[in-house]
């Protein structure tokens, strides 16, 4: 069994450094609270694992990072983004297969 590599978020200070990574990043914010959040786990794990280390995978707790959710005005749970270089090239609420997931990563590499 693969152990996927993702890092849980906990600090708004380090989410600009994050982000300017050389390498595509994929965040998923969600809370424990919300019914598709959970369901997405074992999802953003197995996406996690298939890129391995061609990109980065970080969970966001949008309860313990309220003011950044605020600021990245995080509506609907999940939202999964995709940053590369800094800038954000993709959003989307809601819940998706992890291929598809894997595809839009990979367009970015």
């Amino acid at each position: 069994m693969c152990t996927a590599k993702f890092k849980f978020f906990t600090t708004m200070s380090k989410f600009g450094e994050l982000i300017n990574a050389p390498v595509p990043v994929l965040i998923d914010f969600y809370t424990e609270w919300n019914e598709q959040s959970v369901s997405m786990h074992p999802v953003i794990r197995d996406v996690a694992a298939a890129l391995g280390d061609k990109a980065k995978v970080i969970k966001i707790d949008v309860d313990k990072n309220q003011e950044l959710a605020d600021a990245l005005r995080i509506k609907g749970l999940p939202t999964l983004m995709i940053y590369k270089s800094g800038q954000m090239i993709w959003r989307q609420s809601g819940e998706l297969d992890a291929n598809t997931i894997i595809g839009l990563v990979q367009e970015q590499l």
